[in-house]
């Protein structure tokens, strides 16, 4: 039997492994900056995971069309679209987590040599023409589907808090079974666990179980097809995409391919490797698996400046309807009545050095590090209160949690500038809201029950709730003096604490709304 006139398939994978290893250290690093970017008992942080979205170009791009304005960080982001104007899309294949957990959760899928590419690539690229136009007028909607304030998201608001309750659950039931040594062998575990991995409080969010099952739904589509998301939706990896479209680090493939298709059934970004006519660029995730297991030794990478793969075509409709779809978006978001002004949600309290609501919402991309780092736990994410362009940004919910007097760590950790970044100082003079007594409910007034908690938990240096000491007679006619509280509107900041101590349970005695917010001309209760 005539030998093959080409070698064996047992090329090194070198190139693979080297790929493997980068992206578990950027995943790793990742998910450090991410457990980092929390309050260990200093109103300061160290190494916040924002530097993951700083170095976002579609996120800086569409919060410079929203704003109009360059005083967003630019300089991480300018950094990988350079290097993948030089070498592709690197970010894409070696770096992003999102797209590192796409992949393990791929490997999950049973290998189909038959599986072809869907003919759906086109979509993440109309979804990048509709963000980048509805930004350019003014709605910022990017900040939904980008894969890593997605990513950020989805941990904080639905699987740190998942991961944390099933991990106390267990240690629990271990501590509660009280066996002698493997007792004490767990609470060793659980004390390094609550000093490196496990937050302080157990986090609870709402929609924790919406975003939850979007998250775990997007990576579900792996099963279906490896790199889903990466494929076919991912408006970074469309905007990359077209960075790389004349990248000087080019796939070349010699006279010696015999099309066997090998390099297509490896393939993450479905780029048809195998086809040199029909080879889509702007799909490579430069993984070089192709390089690594070509039989022939017939692809190789190189700098050239020659460029290759076929021409990227969305099609002129499809290119005009993307267009059209973003423009209509901008009304059809902005015509809610909650955008009136004085018809405000009035339970919208927006974090303390928020900007103005029109243009929070040119810049707040719902990442979620707000929420994670709110060490009450208080801030929240919206679902319709601030309309449907203000989905999963942050709102304070007094009843479960207040704004801390000396905390300033929302500001800090914002990547966009839509919470200014306070000195405690600054912070002090800053209303957030104010809070009203329902004497309806209220113990002193409704009651004839002494009670005196929200003026002693208010934090303002002169306390903004004053009790008056008033004579009233109970159901026997016995005459007793009790002091019932009020709200001095010029010293109340809105910080929410009355309303989270207040003892009538259910709906509070005393209440916070947005109403004399120091960022809004137009929500004030009293004239100027």
């Amino acid at each position: 039997m005539q030998a093959p006139d080409f070698p064996a398939r047992h090329q090194s994978p070198m190139l693979k492994n080297i790929r493997r290893l980068t992206q578990a250290i950027f995943l790793l690093l990742f998910l450090w900056l991410f457990l980092s970017t929390e309050s260990r008992g200093a109103n300061e942080l160290g190494y916040p995971v924002k530097i993951f979205l700083d170095a976002d170009p579609l996120l800086t791009l569409t919060t410079i069309l929203s704003t109009r304005r360059l005083d967003t960080p630019i300089l991480l982001a300018l950094f990988v679209l350079i290097a993948t104007v030089l070498l592709g899309r690197v970010f894409c294949g070696w770096i992003c987590p999102l797209g590192t957990l796409h992949n393990m959760v791929s490997s999950l899928k049973r290998r189909n040599v038959t599986e072809k590419p869907r003919n759906l690539y086109l979509w993440k690229y109309l979804l990048l023409i509709f963000l980048l136009v509805s930004s350019a007028f003014s709605l910022q909607l990017a900040g939904i589907t980008d894969p890593l304030s997605l990513l950020i998201r989805s941990l904080t608001l639905a699987v740190y808090p998942l991961i944390q309750y099933a991990t106390v659950s267990v240690f629990d039931t271990v501590y509660a079974w009280n066996f002698p040594v493997v007792t004490d062998i767990s609470e060793f575990i659980y004390d390094l666990l609550k000093k490196t991995f496990l937050s302080f409080h157990q986090p609870h969010f709402q929609q924790s179980v919406l975003v939850g099952l979007l998250f775990f739904g997007i990576l579900a589509l792996n099963l279906a097809e490896k790199r889903f998301w990466c494929k076919y939706l991912c408006p970074l990896g469309a905007l990359l995409g077209l960075c790389s479209r004349y990248a000087l680090l080019n796939r070349s493939v010699s006279e010696s391919c015999n099309g066997c298709g090998s390099c297509s059934e490896v393939c993450p970004g479905g780029a048809l490797p195998d086809s040199r006519k029909n080879w889509r660029k702007p799909e490579c995730l430069v993984c070089m698996n192709c390089d690594d297991l070509c039989p022939r030794n017939a692809v190789r990478f190189g700098f050239s400046r020659k460029p290759s793969g076929a021409a990227l075509d969305l099609g002129k409709r499809r290119v005009i309807g993307s267009i059209v779809a973003g423009l209509v978006a901008v009304p059809l978001f902005k015509v809610s009545p909650l955008k009136k002004a004085g018809a405000a949600e009035p339970r919208l309290i927006r974090p303390p050095g928020s900007l103005e609501e029109t243009e929070f919402l040119k810049r707040c991309i719902k990442c979620g590090q707000c929420m994670k780092v709110c060490i009450t736990g208080g801030l929240q994410p919206t679902l319709l209160e601030a309309g449907l362009d203000g989905v999963w940004s942050p709102v304070l919910v007094p009843r479960i949690g207040y704004c801390e007097n000396r905390c300033t760590l929302c500001g800090q950790v914002c990547p966009t500038g839509a919470i200014r970044e306070l000195a405690l100082e600054e912070k002090a003079a800053v209303r957030i809201g104010t809070a009203m007594i329902d004497k309806g409910r209220c113990l002193p007034f409704a009651h004839a029950t002494p009670c005196i908690v929200c003026q002693e938990v208010c934090p303002t240096p002169q306390k903004a709730i004053w009790l008056e000491a008033v004579r009233v007679k109970n159901r026997t006619g016995r005459t007793m003096t009790l002091r019932q509280p009020h709200v001095d509107l010029e010293l109340c900041v809105g910080c929410g604490i009355c309303e989270a101590k207040c003892p009538v349970l259910g709906q509070p005695a005393i209440r916070v709304t947005s109403i004399g917010e120091s960022r809004s001309q137009d929500n004030q209760l009293l004239l100027p």
